[in-house]
């Protein structure tokens, strides 16, 4: 996050610190800033539209038996506004959805338990095929953006730091029984509760990438579980990022 950053600032920083002394160069500067203004944006692909897949998981686990692949994918419409000054930077805000699935291995997730989230190893008696822990969010994505050709959005360089907001629609656990306490297995059942969980997500966001392909990462700052109800897990997630419009 933190070199993120810095490049960034550094790119933005670019035509201040790449002067010379000589008055030839300050009036190619003028003029480069001239140029920029009279760009013509009103047909440019901005990145309206953003998909996003990739990988999920959890800080702070501990022994929680996490499988190595968990999915996410985020689907957000954003409204790009460019600055009057310096078209290349620009804010972008808007709504979407992002939804998350934790895979456990050999674990039974129990999340309507009356003392909250709890994680049990399988055991000879019960036995999950498959278990995993979804969960969807209402989201509100807010981006400070920087692109090298800020009319050719589909060509040019971006990076992208931020941060969203979301309310948490739903969550649930999906799983395959093999063998449950009443000696019963072969079936599914799906179990939904979001009584111990933090419904009001606030996560840190970056992206850096090539005309629609980037490469994006979110870190949830508040806690993933209700304090007292579950370990002190934290999401995060990393993948590729599809843009356009």
């Amino acid at each position: 996050m933190k070199s993120l950053l810095g490049i960034l600032l550094c790119l933005v920083s670019l035509n201040t610190f790449a002067q010379d002394s000589t008055k030839t160069e300050v009036k190619k500067v003028s003029k480069t800033k001239e140029e920029l203004k009279k760009l013509d944006l009103s047909k440019r692909a901005s990145d309206h539209l953003m998909l996003q897949f990739g990988m999920a998981n959890w800080t702070d686990k501990g022994d929680l038996n996490l499988r190595g692949f968990n999915k996410t994918f985020n689907a957000y419409f954003l409204f790009d506004f460019p600055f009057k000054t310096d078209p290349r930077l620009s804010v972008a805000i808007g709504p979407g959805v992002g939804t998350d699935n934790i895979y456990f291995n050999k674990t039974i997730v129990d999340i309507k338990a009356k003392t909250g989230v709890i994680f049990t190893p399988d055991s000879l008696s019960i036995k999950y095929k498959k278990n995993k822990l979804a969960t969807s969010f209402l989201e509100v994505p807010l981006e400070l953006r920087y692109s090298t050709k800020p009319d050719k959005m589909n060509s040019g360089w971006k990076l992208a730091l931020g941060l969203k907001v979301g309310t948490m629609l739903d969550a649930k656990v999906k799983s395959k029984v093999d063998l449950d306490a009443n000696n019963v297995g072969g079936y599914f059942q799906k179990i939904k509760n979001k009584k111990y969980f933090n419904t009001t997500r606030f996560a840190l966001t970056a992206r850096a990438g090539y005309g629609n392909i980037s490469l994006f990462a979110s870190y949830t700052v508040t806690d993933f579980i209700k304090q007292g109800y579950g370990p002190a897990v934290h999401p995060y997630s990393i993948g590729l990022c599809l843009g356009g419009l």
